[in-house]
């Protein structure tokens, strides 16, 4: 009976509990109204409750009986065992989040604690505002945890072709300047950027000379659309007074046909727009329109933007999906934690990713700090390598 309950209520898109024979459905989520909308601007407090219901689930307090019914009817136990805690910002470890991972897979995050519920990671990034549509600041916890997922969970994981070495990025800084992009009651995509005058990184005092344009994802089902390119423009509205902007170096054969049909279409920007290293100085920046014109006179397969190095470089094959690398990043490599390789004049770090989430949950769960680096935005238990994106 509990078993057709389940599914009953996944076929009709309400996540359920199931506590012996009752079934207890979502009042907030049946009247349309999602975590972004609710959850008050405090993260001690949120975490506090968090950390409660975990000790209550490492007492065996909670009902054994407990489950949670995902939308495919699939149901997993909540148990200590099935939950962990990751870090929201890589440079605040005490912000922390608990999150339910699929005992199958226990490298995806199927749902989030928020408000003592949990919410399936897709309702976590769907709002009832109707103000919230197109491309809107960062500003409350709420917004800087549908950043993180879909940063580190749907980036991360979810939509990341992880046999390909394609790359990923680290959690966020709490400082991070973002917009989140919103259509039709979802959060679809993301940009980040470095502000003239912002630090490139702890531990140093070179501040960017300009305002950069430094880490952006579009979701793969809203690709192909001008999303990025949208994106584009409004960072360089944004920042209209500059006489110039930065992209973050190395730029992505995706994010380079970004860059070239914008500034087809709009050559006023031309003048405007550099390829820059940290922290921007003459000597660090590239012209991209050069880069476009000179690379117009090569052959095809030449072009840094074709089909055939997306897939081979770096597996991005979609123009509205260009990831980079900043520069504050390479500052907080060490050597027992990272490798680095180069490819195809790229330069990529290698982790091992036997942990990008799963530390973040034993630092958490243990109370440990956090180290900034990509094995605190990742899942346990996977063997295998994978390309990291730090986004700064």
């Amino acid at each position: 009976m509990e078993a057709e309950a389940a599914r009953g209520a996944a076929a009709n898109n309400g996540p359920c509990f199931l506590k012996g024979g009752w079934q207890e459905e979502w009042t907030l989520r049946d009247k349309g109204v999602y975590p972004v909308d609710i959850l008050e601007d405090d993260p001690e407090r949120h975490q506090e409750a968090a950390l409660a219901y975990y000790a209550m689930l490492r007492e065996g307090i909670r009902p054994s009986a407990e489950l949670f019914s995902l939308p495919t009817g699939e149901q997993v136990k909540l148990e200590a065992s099935s939950v962990c805690f990751c870090t929201v910002h890589r440079d605040e470890p005490q912000h922390k989040i608990l999150v339910l991972v699929n005992p199958q897979d226990t490298k995806t995050v199927v749902a989030v604690y928020i408000k003592e519920s949990w919410w399936p990671t897709e309702d976590v990034l769907r709002t009832s505002d109707p103000a919230r549509e197109g491309l809107m600041k960062v500003q409350s916890f709420g917004e800087r945890i549908v950043l993180f997922i879909l940063n580190v969970v749907v980036f991360g994981r979810l939509e990341r072709n992880l046999d390909d070495g394609d790359m990923f990025f680290l959690p966020h800084s709490v400082k991070e300047q973002a917009k989140i992009l919103w259509r039709d009651g979802s959060a679809v995509g993301f940009y980040t950027t470095k502000r003239k005058g912002s630090l490139c990184g702890d531990g140093t005092g070179a501040c960017y000379l300009l305002p950069v344009f430094d880490t952006v994802f579009v979701r793969k089902t809203y690709r192909r659309q001008g999303l990025g390119m949208a994106m584009l423009q409004d960072f360089c509205e944004t920042f209209r007074e500059d006489e110039a902007l930065g992209v973050s170096w190395p730029i992505s054969p995706a994010m380079y046909q970004v860059c070239r049909k914008f500034l087809l279409a709009h050559p006023e920007e031309r003048g405007r727009l550099w390829e820059v290293e940290a922290p921007g100085g003459w000597g660090q920046r590239g012209s991209i329109w050069l880069k476009v014109q000179l690379q117009q006179s090569r052959p095809p397969d030449a072009h840094p933007g074709s089909a055939k190095e997306n897939v081979s470089s770096q597996g991005q094959t979609s123009p509205d999906d260009g990831l980079r690398q900043s520069e504050e990043s390479k500052k907080e490599r060490t050597c027992a934690e990272w490798e680095e390789t180069k490819s195809d004049q790229d330069c990529e770090v290698k982790v091992p990713a036997a942990g990008r989430l799963g530390q973040a949950c034993g630092a958490g769960l243990e109370g440990t700090e956090a180290k900034r680096t990509a094995v605190a935005a990742g899942l346990a238990g996977e063997s295998q390598q994978k390309h990291v994106r730090p986004s700064s």
